[in-house]
C-alpha cells in the first residue's frame, strides 16, 4: 500500500461525504510508492524551482529530425512529442526530488483502496481546456480507452492490468485493477498518462497522424508552426493551474519555438550566431573544445554541467536477436569483445564518460558482485535456463585498455565464435553449418551518426581482424525509425530513458508478449521464460527487499545475455546556453529542465 499524506480530518470526511462511500478508502492528497512524500500537503513550490521567476520573454531551442504529427501516442507518423507535454496535462505529477511521488495536477485528489483494487481520482474544478470547457471524467475515461483501443501498441501491454475505468460523477473516476494484479507501481503509472478532450476527438480520428494541435490544458497552445521546419508555443495567460504547487516556477518564457536540424553538431554555430539560446551538448571532444571563442570567453554564452539523479540514460548497440545469426548469446558476446570503449573515452572522448555496466547506472538498483539471498534463488529457479557465469561471475565490461588486452579479447572472441559454430573460412569468419561469412550492418539516425562514425572506424576494425565484415549507415531519422519499428534491422545504436522505479515498463523493453508487436519497445526482440517471470515478480513485489531482488536479477539476466552492447554514459547534462536565460542553483540533482528556467533581460 503506498503511503500518503492525508487531509486533515475533517477535509477527509467532508470529501468522503461528498463522493460515494466504500470502507477501506482513503482521499490523499498525494501518495508516495517508497517511504513518504518529501512535501507536505501545503507546500508551496517544489525546492528545485523559483516561485519568483519572472514571466515573459521568448526562446528559441533546438529539435532533431522531423515531424508530421502532433499525437506521439500513436505508431505511426513523425511525432512532435515536446508539443504534448507542453499543451496536455496528466492526473498528477512526480518532480525530480521525489519521483516515486504522486502530486495533484488535474486531479487534485487521489482515492485510494486499502486492498489496492483501485484508484481513484477527483478532479480539479478549476481544470479547463485551452476553449475553456472543463476537464471530466468522460475526458479521462475517453483518453484512456482511445490510448487502448487506438494508441501505440505498447499501451495495451503496460496498462494490461487495468480491468476497467468508470465515471462515478462529472469529477470523479476510477481505475479497476484486474484481480490478483498486485502490481504496486500501478497507481502511479496511472497519473502519468495525458488527458485529451473527448469533443475535441469527436469527428478526429485518433489513430491517424494530424497537424491539427489537440485541445489540451496544459500552459502552452500550439501558435505557428510549417511541418519539419518548426514549431511555436505560446503560453495561455488563462492557464487554470498556474498557481498550483506543482506548476509554481514553471513555464515562464511567452513563447517556446523549437527549430528543427538534422544533425545536432549544426547547432553549435547556430548558438553562436544567436539562431537558438540554448543547446544540450551530446558529443565530449566538442564540450571540451568547440566553445574556445569569445562569446564563452566574455560569458555571453555560458557553458554547465548539471548533474542529475536520474537512471544513466541506457545507449547502446542492439542486437535484432529475431535473426538466426544474433540468436546465440556467443555470438553476441563475441562482437561485443572487439568494442574498444578505452580508446574512445581517451581519443575521442576526453576520458568525460563512464561505461555502462548495468541497465540502472547511476542508481542503487544495478546488480553488483555475485547473486546473494533472494536475488540467487530467483535466479536459481532458471538454472537450466541461464548461463554458468550469472552465478559465478560478476558483470564485468571487457578491459581493452592496452595492445595486449585488446589482442587477449579478440582472441576469446575467436573461441567463442568457434564454440558457436564458427571458424575461419578464407579469411571470413564462416557459420560451417550454413556457408555463409558473419557479415553485420550497423544502423544510425542523421540526428547522431556522424558523431558515431569515429567510434565505428576503429570497431569495424576489430572485426576485420576476426574475419567479421561490419559496414555503418546512417539514415534520415524517419527511415531509421521506420527501420526500427518493422524489425527490419540487423545491429541498430539505440537508447532507452529508464524509469527511477522500474516496472510495467520493463514488459514492453524486455517482454515476450511485445517481441513481435511491431512499434513496440522491444526493438531488440528478447524472448525468455526467466525474463518474463522475473519482471512479472518485480511488478508484483509487495516488499521492497523482493522487489530489489528481482530487479537486480533482471539486470543480471539481461546483462550477461549480451542482448546488446553498453555504449557510454555521463552523470550530469551538458548545456550551453545565452547568458540571459538563469536557473536556479540548487545541490539538488535536477539535471536540465528548460521549463523551470527564466529570462532576464
Amino acid at each position: 500500500m503506498p503511503k500518503i499524506i492525508k487531509n486533515s480530518l475533517l477535509g477527509v470526511l467532508c470529501l468522503l461525504f461528498s463522493y460515494p462511500a466504500n470502507a477501506g478508502v482513503s482521499v490523499v492528497e498525494a501518495f508516495a510508492l517508497q517511504g513518504e512524500p518529501k512535501y507536505a500537503a501545503d507546500f508551496s513550490a517544489f525546492e528545485y524551482v523559483n516561485p519568483q521567476a519572472p514571466k515573459g520573454g521568448k526562446i528559441t531551442l533546438p529539435a532533431y529530425g522531423n515531424f508530421d504529427n502532433f499525437n506521439p501516442f500513436i505508431f505511426k507518423g513523425m511525432a512532435f512529442a515536446e508539443a504534448a507535454e507542453l499543451t496536455l496535462e496528466s492526473l498528477g505529477y512526480s518532480p525530480v526530488d521525489d519521483p516515486t511521488t504522486a502530486y495533484p495536477l488535474l486531479a487534485e485528489k487521489f482515492e485510494l483502496s486499502e486492498d489496492g483494487s483501485f484508484i481513484g481520482f477527483i478532479l480539479d474544478g478549476d481544470a479547463k481546456f485551452s476553449d475553456g470547457s472543463p476537464v471530466t471524467a468522460d475526458d479521462v475515461v475517453f483518453s484512456f480507452n482511445t490510448l487502448i483501443e487506438k494508441g501505440a501498441p505498447l499501451y495495451k501491454i503496460y496498462y494490461q492490468d487495468v480491468e476497467k475505468v468508470k465515471k462515478i460523477n462529472n469529477r470523479h473516476v476510477r481505475f479497476y485493477f484486474r484481480q490478483g494484479s498486485n502490481n504496486r507501481e500501478l497507481p502511479l503509472i496511472l497519473t502519468q498518462f495525458k488527458i485529451f478532450s473527448a469533443k475535441d476527438f469527436a469527428h478526429k480520428d485518433f489513430a491517424m497522424p494530424m497537424l491539427v494541435p489537440p485541445l489540451g490544458s496544459g500552459p502552452y497552445i500550439i501558435g505557428d508552426f510549417e511541418a519539419n521546419k518548426f514549431v511555436e508555443l505560446k503560453r495561455r495567460p488563462d492557464y487554470w493551474g498556474k498557481d498550483l504547487s506543482t506548476r509554481r516556477g514553471f513555464f515562464n518564457f511567452d513563447t517556446v519555438r523549437f527549430e528543427f536540424y538534422q544533425d545536432t553538431t549544426v547547432t553549435l554555430q547556430a548558438l553562436f550566431a544567436g539562431d537558438i539560446d540554448a543547446r544540450e551538448e551530446y558529443i565530449a571532444k566538442i564540450w571540451v573544445s568547440g566553445y574556445d571563442n569569445k562569446l564563452v570567453q566574455n560569458g555571453d554564452i555560458i557553458k554547465e554541467a548539471i548533474p542529475h539523479n536520474n537512471p544513466a540514460t541506457l545507449q547502446f548497440f542492439g542486437f535484432n536477436t529475431r535473426l538466426k545469426k544474433f540468436s546465440d548469446a556467443k555470438v553476441r558476446e563475441a562482437i561485443g569483445l572487439a568494442f574498444n570503449f578505452e580508446w574512445a573515452n581517451e581519443k575521442l572522448f576526453y576520458n568525460q564518460y563512464e561505461r555502462l555496466d548495468s541497465l540502472f547506472c547511476n542508481t542503487d538498483l544495478a546488480a553488483k558482485g555475485l547473486p546473494e539471498g533472494k536475488e540467487k534463488k530467483i535466479l536459481e529457479s532458471f538454472r537450466s535456463q541461464l548461463p554458468e557465469k550469472i552465478f559465478n561471475e560478476p558483470i564485468v565490461m571487457p578491459d581493452n585498455s592496452s595492445p595486449q588486452k585488446q589482442r587477449q579479447n579478440l582472441r576469446r572472441a575467436v573461441k567463442l565464435l568457434q564454440t558457436a559454430g564458427y571458424d575461419f573460412v578464407d579469411g571470413k569468419m564462416t557459420n560451417l553449418e550454413t556457408g555463409e561469412p558473419l557479415e553485420i550492418e550497423v544502423l544510425s539516425n542523421s540526428s547522431n551518426g556522424s558523431s558515431f562514425t569515429r567510434v565505428m572506424l576503429p570497431f569495424i576494425e576489430n572485426l576485420r581482424k576476426i574475419g567479421i565484415k561490419m559496414t555503418f549507415r546512417n539514415l534520415e531519422v524517419n527511415i531509421f525509425k521506420n527501420r526500427l519499428d518493422n524489425f527490419e534491422f540487423e545491429m541498430a545504436i539505440l537508447a532507452y530513458q529508464l524509469s527511477n522505479m522500474p516496472g510495467n515498463e520493463q514488459k514492453e523493453m524486455w517482454g515476450s508478449q511485445s517481441a513481435d508487436v511491431k512499434g513496440s519497445f522491444n526493438i531488440l526482440g528478447v524472448q525468455s521464460t526467466a525474463v518474463d517471470t522475473i519482471i512479472n515478480g518485480l511488478i508484483n513485489a509487495k516488499e521492497t527487499k523482493d522487489y530489489l531482488a528481482y530487479v537486480r536479477a533482471l539486470d543480471r539476466v539481461i546483462m550477461q545475455e549480451h542482448y546488446f552492447i553498453p555504449q557510454w554514459f555521463s552523470p550530469a547534462q551538458r548545456i550551453a546556453y545565452n547568458k540571459r536565460l538563469k536557473h536556479k542553483k540548487t545541490n539538488i540533482k535536477t539535471g536540465v529542465n528548460i521549463h523551470s528556467w527564466w529570462l532576464e533581460e
